[in-house]
């Protein structure tokens, strides 16, 4: 996935970062309010970490701006304030899962899969394609009983195709997953991480709209 992270703590910003990249997403991290609106304007994000308190205002209203606009981005609100009645104000204001700090960055990776899976139709973290068994909790995946080993940048482009079953995702939506891992994007990286994952779990995983676009195979 792509993910926003809002949070001015340099501290744990970075090992919010470092944790979810180690995770297999990508990551753009800003510290500002202002800046998470022009990244979000710039960007198609799956999921927004949300800190409540920042330097140029506060987290629940911005969040309340965005769900007013019609934006359903998942978000998960990471904040120092604790009382139940802060929870009650972030989940009440749109947000999907509050995480009071400090917390456990195993926790922290543990709900956002959750989240992942629910907005993607998916509760169970298991799921079967074809010959294909993937764990996305464990983001591990099983073809024909054998372990299979994706990197980074596969796992982010699988997993889109994962979360829109049947659904067209043009090479453009593709590289919007892949921008944030910090290498350039060449012209020809989603058509090499294509032919890498045939390759990998089967010739007909992704199926080839030609002058389109890419979508999960029938498996």
């Amino acid at each position: 996935m792509r993910i926003l992270l809002i949070e001015d703590d340099t501290v744990l910003g970075a090992a919010v970062r470092d944790q979810t990249v180690s995770d297999g997403h990508s990551v753009d991290w800003v510290t500002r309010l202002d800046a998470a609106t022009d990244a979000l304007g710039g960007a198609g994000y799956d999921l927004i970490l949300l800190d409540l308190m920042l330097p140029d205002g506060r987290g629940v209203p911005f969040l309340k701006a965005r769900r007013t606009k019609g934006d359903v981005t998942p978000v998960i609100i990471l904040t120092a304030l604790d009382q139940v009645s802060d929870r009650i104000e972030g989940l009440n204001a749109g947000a999907d899962d509050y995480l009071v700090k400090p917390f456990d960055l195993a926790e922290l990776s543990a709900r956002i899969g959750a989240v992942a899976r629910r907005y993607s139709g998916n509760p169970n973290p298991i799921i079967t394609h074809g010959p294909l068994e993937v764990d996305l909790a464990a983001r591990s995946i099983l073809c024909d009983g054998r372990p299979v080993q994706l990197t980074a940048r596969e796992w982010a482009l699988f997993e889109a195709f994962l979360q829109r079953p049947g659904q067209l995702l043009s090479k453009a939506q593709l590289e919007d997953k892949l921008y944030a891992f910090g290498d350039e994007v060449e012209s020809n990286t989603i058509e090499v991480h294509v032919s890498r994952l045939r390759k990998k779990l089967g010739a007909g995983v992704i199926e080839t709209e030609r002058g389109l676009g890419y979508r999960l195979g029938a498996g």
